[in-house]
């Protein structure tokens, strides 16, 4: 019997997605663990391998059109099976639809709108087809497209999934569905030309960034603690590490293994906010911050205090690969209680970052700069890296997220006891 594959919930708490490619196609043979499709979630693309095996026998989801979380996206089964009928994917519904006279190419006067019944649209030219009173989806990118040439969607019956109206439709439609032309206006006061601009629709991760970060923001309670470290003991053993091992250390990897450690020393702030509790845990758990093409994503890492350097940069190098071709699983978006966010080579010096929620500390690490220093009351030329902790007062105090910044400077300006 035929399985229907259903729209997988790759990352916990989500309630829509997004096909943004196939890579099995109908007729195809499947194997269980197969990449069956990339899926575009609010953190990242994702690669989704198939739990069953068959012939691919149909594709019922258009690629980048958000689904909710449950929606059939696939038929499997055995080669020549006469597949049930099974509706297609509905478009997840926009979270706040527009009324349809903000549509309308052509105002109607208060009066009218307000003794029209509410099902009976604005005119819509002979042309048009007749509009079903059902509600429209459309993207807001064909919604400025359709307004930029014209034209009226109210009688336009969409090719997509759900009846969904997409690009080539608008494409697609004759010059007698657009709409009249307005009422002459006023003429403009000249002035000068605005400068040209672009609109760049959002993604589903910028969406879901801005979202998240100025939840994070409004909500938890950031404090910030600076500090400098001379790392000077640390880029000459970088420097002889790398003269002989063929896996090459960044300062990022003494970083993250020093952050590991200090948690190590300062067990209780490992730790995450919960409604009911705090959670404490037992290994250490976290997030590297990787830039990819429209955002960022934070894959974690794992059980960092028990990996030798030389493990933390493999780890690293594999992620952020991964990342950037959206190869990541969804265990590898999920958990840890700490980021590290470091924009060093880039060559700024200190920053602030926002906590990753629902973590409860990220540490901001800026580039080594020589500077004057103090040594046995003695001025010299010494190399020192600014680092910012931003800590959730919730679950940190300020003396807790003291001691272990303090730890994290002990280590890193020490790294001879990370290799032990």
């Amino acid at each position: 019997m035929a399985t229907v594959i259903r729209m997988p919930e790759v990352l916990a708490g989500a309630s829509e997605a997004a096909i943004q490619s196939w890579l099995v196609s109908p007729g195809q043979s499947l194997e269980v663990g197969q990449p069956l499709a990339e899926i575009e979630t609010e953190k990242a693309v994702v690669e989704y391998a198939a739990e069953t095996s068959g012939t691919v026998l149909q594709l019922l989801a258009e690629a980048g059109v958000s689904l909710n979380v449950g929606d059939p996206i696939a038929v499997v089964g055995a080669e020549g099976e006469a597949v049930e009928d099974v509706a297609p994917a509905a478009p997840a519904a926009e979270p706040t639809p527009e009324p349809a006279v903000v549509e309308a190419a052509t105002p109607a006067p208060a009066a009218a709108v307000a003794s029209a019944p509410p099902a009976a649209p604005a005119p819509a030219p002979a042309a048009a087809v007749a509009d079903s009173g059902e509600r429209q989806f459309a993207s807001p990118l064909v919604r400025r497209l359709a307004r930029e040439r014209g034209l009226d969607l109210s009688g336009v019956r969409g090719s997509g999934p759900g009846g969904r109206i997409v690009r080539r439709d608008l494409d697609a439609l004759p010059a007698a569905v657009a709409s009249a032309p307005p009422a002459a206006a006023p003429a403009p006061v000249p002035s000068a030309a605005p400068a040209e601009a672009t609109e760049v629709p959002h993604t589903r991760m910028r969406k879901a960034i801005a979202r998240r970060l100025t939840e994070s923001k409004s909500t938890v309670p950031h404090f910030y603690l600076v500090a400098d470290c001379r790392v000077d003991k640390l880029l000459a053993l970088r420097a002889e590490a790398n003269a002989t091992s063929p896996v090459k250390l960044s300062v990022n990897d003494f970083v993250l293994k020093a952050a590991a450690a200090a948690f190590v020393d300062v067990p209780e702030a490992n730790a995450t906010w919960g409604e009911e509790a705090v959670t404490r845990y037992s290994t250490v758990d976290m997030s590297v911050a990787v830039a990819i093409d429209g955002g960022l994503v934070t894959p974690v890492l794992r059980s960092v205090e028990k990996a030798t350097l030389t493990e933390i940069a493999r780890s690293v190098a594999d992620l952020a690969e991964r990342a950037r071709t959206g190869q990541l699983r969804q265990h590898e978006l999920e958990g840890g209680s700490f980021s590290v966010s470091n924009l060093g080579m880039y060559g700024v010096t200190e920053f602030s970052a926002i906590i990753n929620p629902p973590q409860s500390a990220i540490l901001a690490v800026g580039r080594a700069t020589q500077q004057p220093v103090v040594d046995d009351g003695a001025l010299a030329v010494g190399t020192v890296m600014t680092v910012t902790l931003s800590a959730d007062h919730r679950v940190l105090d300020g003396a807790l997220a003291a001691q272990w910044l303090a730890a994290f400077v002990k280590h890193i300006e020490n790294p001879l006891g990370m290799l032990v």
